[in-house]
C-alpha cells in the first residue's frame, strides 16, 4: 500500500480500538459522550490529535499503564489538547472497571495526578474522579462585561449571592450565576465570537448555572474555544464550581447535585461531593453508559 493508503488503514484500526461511552447520563439517556482508546503506549500527539478529530466528541482519552502502575492520560478535543476533561474520565474509568476490573486507578495527567474509581453491576457503571486542586478568584469587569454581551444579557440577570469568577480545577472556567431558570434555558450566542472571547482570556468553558436550591444547581456550560457550542455535561467545570462554592462559603453541606444537558435534549446528572480543606480536591461522581460506535454521533 502507499503511505496514504497505509495511513487511512491504520486511522481505521485506532477507531476500532476505541470505546464510546456517555458519561453523567441519567439510566438509559442523555449523558456526554467520550472516546476511550486504552494503548501499550500511547501515540504520538499528532496521532491522538487526529484520532479526536475523527471520533467527532468533545474530548477522546488515551490511556496506557506506566511501570510504577499508574495510568498515563491524556484529553484530546477534536482542535487541541485539554489539560483535564471530567466526562472523558468517568469514561475512562468505565473502560478500566470493564477491561481490568473494578477499582481505584490513579491517574497521571501532563500536571496532576488524579483518580477514577469505577465499579460495574447489572445497572450499569459508576464512576468517581477526584479532581486536580481548585482554586477560584473574581472574574475582572472587562471579561465579565464581554461575556454578558456576547450572551445578550445584563447585570441584572445575574445572582448577587454567587458573584461572577474565574474557577480552575485542573482547567479555567468562568462561572456566571444567573437569577432565573427560564433566562439559563434561552442562553444562546454567536459562536466564532464566543470562541475568540474564549481563547483570548484563556478559558475552558464559561460555565453558567442556576441555583435550584442549596443543593441542586441547573448548569449549561460554553466550549467554544475547542470547537464545541455546548457540552451536556461537564465534570471539570463541576469540580471547578464546587470549589467556588467553597470558597465562597456557600452551605452545601457536603454535596449538590448538577444537573446539565436538559435544554439540548442530554439529561445528564452530576454528583459533586466538597469537603471542607480550601482548595483540596473535589470528588466528581456519576453513570457511564456505552453507545455506539458511530464517530461524531451524539447518544
Amino acid at each position: 500500500m502507499t503511505s496514504i493508503e497505509t495511513t487511512a488503514a491504520d486511522m481505521t484500526a485506532d477507531l476500532r480500538n476505541i470505546r464510546r461511552y456517555a458519561a453523567f447520563s441519567e439510566g438509559d439517556r442523555g449523558g456526554n459522550p467520550a472516546g476511550v482508546m486504552i494503548a501499550e503506549e500511547l501515540p504520538a500527539a499528532d496521532e491522538m490529535q487526529r484520532i479526536a478529530a475523527k471520533v467527532g466528541y468533545s474530548e477522546t482519552v488515551f490511556a496506557a499503564r506506566e511501570a510504577d502502575g499508574h495510568w498515563r492520560v491524556r484529553y484530546f478535543s477534536p482542535e487541541a489538547e485539554v489539560p483535564f476533561c471530567g466526562h472523558a474520565t468517568i469514561a475512562l474509568g468505565a473502560a478500566l472497571a470493564e477491561t481490568v476490573g473494578a477499582g481505584v486507578f490513579p491517574l497521571r495527567l501532563n500536571s496532576a495526578q488524579i483518580t477514577v474509581e469505577a465499579s460495574s453491576d447489572d445497572t450499569g457503571t459508576q464512576a468517581a474522579l477526584q479532581s486536580p486542586p481548585t482554586r477560584s478568584r473574581p472574574a475582572a469587569e472587562d471579561l465579565v462585561a464581554e461575556t454578558l454581551s456576547l450572551l445578550s444579557m445584563g447585570h441584572d440577570d445575574l445572582d448577587p449571592r454567587i458573584p461572577p469568577a474565574v474557577a480552575e480545577a485542573g482547567a479555567t472556567h468562568l462561572v456566571l450565576a444567573l437569577m432565573t431558570r427560564e433566562r439559563l434555558a434561552a442562553m444562546s450566542y454567536d459562536f466564532e465570537r464566543g470562541k475568540d472571547l474564549m481563547l483570548a482570556w484563556e478559558l475552558g468553558t464559561i460555565c453558567l448555572v442556576h441555583a435550584a436550591s442549596r443543593a441542586e444547581f441547573n448548569a449549561r456550560n460554553i466550549f467554544a474555544s475547542h470547537g464545541v457550542y455546548e457540552d451536556p455535561a461537564t465534570g471539570a467545570a463541576a469540580a471547578a464550581f464546587a470549589g467556588y462554592l467553597r470558597d465562597l462559603g456557600w452551605p452545601h453541606q457536603g454535596e449538590v447535585a448538577i444537573r446539565q444537558g436538559e435544554d439540548m435534549g442530554a439529561p445528564s446528572r452530576i454528583t459533586v461531593g466538597i469537603p471542607s480543606a480550601a482548595g483540596s480536591s473535589i470528588r466528581v461522581s456519576g453513570r457511564a453508559r456505552s453507545i455506539g460506535a458511530e464517530p461524531g454521533g451524539r447518544p
